[in-house]
């Protein structure tokens, strides 16, 4: 297969800081479903459009597969726990985690730096994951530092 292997990969994408968040739906029998992933990105400002991409081989794959809509939940500098609870392979990450409901029903994590929610647009395989794309059709934000994910480890900003 053509590329650099997978370790040489891994250290050259990850000298590329990135946010941390949570993504979350509902499954088709209406259960949370939510990763950790930083994979994501800004598509276009108009329409305003993002992107997600998601390992096919996790649970979220077919939960994002059936569903309509999802919510990316930009975790802050010290939600680090919560972003290795739902990386982990885990029978039901949400147990014991604040969340309300977006108004069509998606969670929302508490004390996020940001929830930006999606509604579905398309979905393209891209090697063993797909890539989703989500016009916003709302959210909110806060004032809080950033979780970041650098170097296969998490960091935060430093200074004002």
């Amino acid at each position: 297969m053509p590329g650099v292997d997978p370790a040489q990969f891994r250290q050259l994408l990850g000298r590329f800081a990135t946010g941390v968040t949570v993504l979350t739906t509902r499954d088709q029998a209406g259960r949370p479903v939510g990763m950790t992933a930083s994979s994501v990105a800004s598509v276009s400002l108009n329409p305003p459009l993002v992107l997600v991409s998601v390992d096919q081989k996790n649970d979220m794959y077919p939960a994002l597969q059936a569903a309509q809509r999802f919510v990316l939940n930009v975790l802050a500098a010290d939600q680090e726990a919560l972003s290795r609870r739902f990386a982990e392979e885990h029978p039901n990450r949400f147990d014991g985690v604040g969340y309300q409901q977006s108004k069509h029903g998606i969670p929302v994590l508490d004390g996020v730096l940001a929830s930006i929610e999606c509604e579905k647009q398309a979905e393209v395989p891209g090697g063993d994951h797909s890539v989703f794309f989500g016009i916003v059709t709302g959210g909110s934000v806060s004032d809080r530092r950033p979780l970041l994910y650098y170097r296969g480890g998490y960091a935060g900003l430093t200074g004002g």
